[in-house]
């Protein structure tokens, strides 16, 4: 596949307008096969939260829909990007750039939070890849960093075989392989979510279709500054 020209990255949205998307693109928004992703429900899906998480969990789902309409080659090759704020080019990313790019629309940005905890807290993440400091140019697109990083400082949840405990908003990790072929995704409805494992930023679904190693919920009260 040939990279698209003239691709933006989607710039930060209010969250009013994400909630109202989740009604727009939800009903747009289609898998491989063709059958549309399933509406976003802030009434039903998020009971339990605090007002202002449930609004942050549905906006995030909605960002993440919205991240389907870009198109997107996978491309996992090491890229120097700026600090902070940087991202790999728009027309490219792996599943981590995913819940970036969802996060990002929210003025949260991953990249600055995993490096300042990496780098106040180095000897908690893992020590995969033979690094001796953070380097902020791949380790929020690492999905152990981010596992590590959303049980710091969101809720780490017990993996469950029930597709209704995973909820608008929430982060699901899998080994795809038994082996330690890691993977990420956010939870846009029931059995529902948005990835990229190598056809694009897609939405999807069959949770359970992989081994499930990790369910997050990081939902900050307060966005940062776009």
């Amino acid at each position: 596949m040939f990279p698209m020209k003239n691709i933006r990255q989607p710039s930060p949205l209010p969250l009013r307008w994400l909630l109202l998307a989740t009604l727009t693109f939800a009903t747009t928004v289609t898998r491989p096969d063709s059958s549309a992703a399933q509406e976003v429900s802030p009434t039903d899906e998020t009971q339990g939260a605090g007002p202002s998480q449930a609004d942050f969990a549905i906006g995030l789902a909605a960002a993440a829909i919205a991240c389907t309409r870009q198109t997107v080659r996978y491309d996992p090759a090491y890229v120097v990007i700026p600090y902070p704020g940087g991202d790999v080019p728009a027309d490219t990313g792996v599943c981590t750039d995913v819940v970036i790019r969802s996060y990002r629309q929210l003025g949260i940005d991953l990249q600055r939070l995993v490096h300042e905890d990496m780098r106040a807290h180095f000897s908690r993440y893992p020590r995969l890849w033979g690094l001796k400091k953070p380097d902020p140019n791949i380790d929020h697109r690492r999905v152990p960093n981010l596992q590590t990083f959303f049980t710091r400082h969101g809720t780490s949840l017990k993996p469950s075989d029930r597709a209704a405990d995973y909820l608008p908003g929430d982060l699901v990790a899998w080994d795809l392989n038994g082996r330690g072929l890691w993977h990420i995704g956010v939870v846009i409805g029931e059995d529902r979510f948005v990835h990229n494992i190598g056809g694009g930023q897609v939405a999807d679904s069959g949770l359970f279709q992989w081994k499930v190693i990790g369910h997050y919920r990081y939902r900050p009260e307060r966005a940062e500054s776009p």
